[in-house]
């Protein structure tokens, strides 16, 4: 905990857990390694604005709904 007297007021800060304390050695391993796989890519972007990003996506749901149709 971290106390601090400020004009006679103390405020009492409780310290939190850091983000490496959150997981176990086993699964911090995990984690790492799938964020290893997803930097290779593939990545999109980036998008000059929200709606360049936006008439992608929707190419991208169209390309993939027809994909989805061909292989069934």
């Amino acid at each position: 905990m971290e106390f601090k007297v400020c004009g006679g007021i103390i405020n009492i800060i409780p310290e939190l857990p850091r983000a490496d304390d959150e997981y176990t050695p086993a699964e911090r391993r995990v984690i790492d390694a799938r964020l290893a796989e997803a930097r290779k890519g593939p990545y999109y972007g980036p998008f000059k604005t929200a709606d360049e990003a936006i008439t992608f996506l929707g190419k991208e749901i169209r390309n993939r709904k027809a994909a989805k149709r061909k292989t069934t």
